[in-house]
């Protein structure tokens, strides 16, 4: 049951209402409404029993006729002006301004400029701009061109500028390296006879092209080993000479290089030695060797 008075809903037939004490009996019966019950087949919206198709239907218009007139003397009777507020309230938002068209604020006699112009303190800016920073200027001219002495041409080529070897000195290296490679060789001997447990008579029965062959290698490998490491062997360096190549660019002999110059001693030496001549003679002063190892062998 619900309370006509607080609308509280209770499931029991008391008759008071439990909320607020409201007596039933004092409640007024009011008939339900009785909505009818729709089929979907009806218009949606607010003009939904109005149809312009009715409008020709004289049982319409009948209803339009029955409609109340307006009585004469409303419809006669002036329509008064707007009521204003009277003028005795001081208030700007409540005079008496009918018929004008004056703004409710009034604006200053003379606008003041943005805040983004405004000048906090004029003079000082007035004195600002009198004052004139000195520009540094920069100094753009090149310098004058001086004149600068002409370096010498370079006629001789970094070879050419090294002297060549003297044929005395030539001739001292030759003969201190032919005492070390013959004492070399000699000693050697002496080892292989203690090895073989044989006397010096018996020289002969050692095998000659082997053991020559032997003998060269070591001749060989002293040649090579000393000019490939520093240009020097040890004759030459108590002569003062060095063996460089004959291309300037290279910084010293190479290791082929001094392997062919070593071997060539060969070539030179095998036509009765004229192959050592060129050495001491002519503007290079070139052997055969050097020539076909592509070195030469200056001053140190």
């Amino acid at each position: 049951m619900r309370c006509p008075k607080c609308q509280y809903i209770s499931f029991d037939t008391s008759d008071r209402c439990r909320n607020c004490g409201y007596e039933f009996a004092l409640a007024v019966d009011v008939a339900k409404l009785d909505l009818p019950i729709q089929t979907g087949d009806e218009a949606i919206g607010p003009f939904s029993d109005f149809k312009l198709s009715d409008l020709g239907d004289p049982s319409r218009a009948g209803r339009r006729e029955s409609a109340p007139a307006v009585d004469a003397t409303l419809a006669a009777a002036p329509i008064s002006p707007p009521r204003t507020v009277p003028g005795s309230i001081d208030l700007p938002l409540f005079r008496d301004r009918t018929g004008t068209d004056a703004p409710l604020v009034a604006p200053p006699a003379v606008p003041r400029a943005p805040l983004s112009v405004r000048r906090t303190n004029p003079a000082a800016g007035r004195a600002a701009a009198r004052v004139q920073v000195e520009e540094p200027e920069l100094d753009l001219e090149a310098p004058p061109p001086v004149a600068s002495k002409p370096e010498p041409a370079m006629v001789e080529t970094a070879g050419d500028a090294q002297a060549a070897a003297p044929a005395g000195p030539r001739i001292l290296a030759a003969l201190i390296d032919g005492v070390i490679v013959g004492a070399i060789s000699l000693i050697v001997l002496y080892l292989t006879l203690q090895v073989c447990g044989l006397d010096r008579a018996a020289v002969s029965a050692i095998p000659l092209v082997p053991f020559a062959a032997f003998l060269l290698l070591l001749a060989g490998g002293y040649f090579t080993l000393f000019v490939a490491a520093n240009g020097q062997t040890i004759g030459k360096m108590a002569a003062g000479l060095k063996v460089v190549p004959a291309d300037t660019t290279a910084p010293r002999v190479s290791l082929g290089h001094a392997v062919l110059r070593a071997a060539a001693y060969l070539v030179s030496a095998l036509p009765a030695g004229l192959g050592f001549l060129p050495a001491l003679v002519g503007a290079e002063r070139r052997a055969i060797h050097d020539r076909l190892a592509a070195t030469r062998v200056v001053k140190a």
